[in-house]
C-alpha cells in the first residue's frame, strides 16, 4: 500500500464512525463499500471488521443498561448464530448479486413504509414469539450478504423501546455476528499480522470520531434519532441496489 491507500483508509473509517456515532449502526455497512472502491475485499474486510466490534463495544458502553438488553433478547442473540452458519454456507451454493438486490428492495420498501407510517408497536405477546426467528433470520440474512440489519432492526424498532436501550441491543447483536465473522476470516487466512496492525491503528480515529459523534447523539429526540436510523437504512438499499445494476 502506498500513502494514498492509507489516507483513502483514514477517510473511510472516519465517514463510518461518524455514522456510527450518530445512528448507532452502520459502522461495516458504510466503511466496506468505501474502502472496496480502492482495496481488495479480502484486504477490505478484515480492516472493516476489527474496527467495527471495537466500535460497537464504545456505543454500548455509551448507551448502559447491557444486562438489560441481554436479559430481555438473548434468545435472538443465540438464535443468530445457527442462521449464520447456514446463510454462510448457502452463500457458496447461490447468486449473491441477486440476494444482494432483494435485499436492497426490502431495505427501501420497510424504510419508505416506516418513515410515511407511523410508530408500529409490537404487543408483549409477539416480541416474545419473534424474538427466535428475528435472530435466526438476521443470521442467515447477514451471512447471505453481509448486512447485520434486518430483520432484527426493525423488530426492536416495533418495540417502542428508549433511544439508548435500542442502540445497546442493537449492538450487541452486531458485535456477536462480527466476532463470529471474524473467527471465520481468521481460519480463511484472511488475518495476516499486517492487516492486523493496519486495522489497530486505525482504531484511535474510529474511536475519536465515535465518541464525539456519541455525545452529539445524545442530544437528539428519540423520534428524530429513529428517523435518522430509517434515512440510513433507505441510503443502504438504494446503494445496494445501484451497486447491483450497475
Amino acid at each position: 500500500m502506498d500513502w494514498l491507500d492509507y489516507g483513502y483508509i483514514l477517510t473511510a473509517y472516519v465517514v463510518a464512525a461518524s455514522i456510527k456515532g450518530m445512528t448507532g449502526i452502520g459502522f461495516s455497512t458504510s466503511c466496506l463499500p468505501i474502502m472496496a472502491l480502492r482495496l481488495d475485499l479480502k484486504v477490505a474486510i478484515p480492516l472493516v471488521i476489527i474496527p467495527s466490534i471495537v466500535s460497537n463495544i464504545v456505543v454500548m458502553i455509551q448507551a448502559g443498561r447491557f444486562r438489560e438488553a441481554v436479559r430481555r433478547f438473548w434468545p435472538m442473540y443465540v438464535s443468530s448464530i445457527p442462521g449464520l452458519l447456514i446463510g454462510l454456507s448457502v452463500l457458496v451454493a447461490i447468486n449473491i448479486v441477486a440476494a444482494k438486490a432483494i435485499l436492497g428492495l426490502v431495505l427501501i420498501v420497510y424504510a419508505l413504509w416506516a418513515l410515511i407510517n407511523k410508530s408500529y408497536f409490537l404487543s408483549e405477546k409477539w416480541e416474545r414469539t419473534l424474538k427466535m426467528p428475528a435472530g435466526f433470520c438476521t443470521g442467515f440474512v447477514n451471512g447471505l450478504t453481509g448486512s447485520q440489519v434486518m430483520p432484527s432492526l426493525p423488530y426492536l424498532l416495533s418495540l417502542n423501546l428508549h433511544k439508548n436501550d435500542f442502540v445497546q441491543a442493537i449492538n450487541i447483536s452486531f458485535t456477536l455476528s462480527s466476532f463470529v465473522m471474524l473467527v471465520g476470516m481468521n481460519s480463511l487466512g484472511y488475518l495476516p499480522s499486517s492487516t492486523l496492525l493496519l486495522a489497530a491503528g486505525g482504531l484511535v480515529p474510529v474511536l475519536t470520531t465515535v465518541y464525539f459523534a456519541g455525545r452529539l447523539q445524545k442530544r437528539l429526540t428519540g423520534e428524530f434519532h429513529r428517523r435518522m436510523v430509517l434515512g440510513f437504512l433507505l441510503i443502504m438499499g438504494v446503494t445496494l441496489l445501484l451497486k447491483v445494476l450497475a
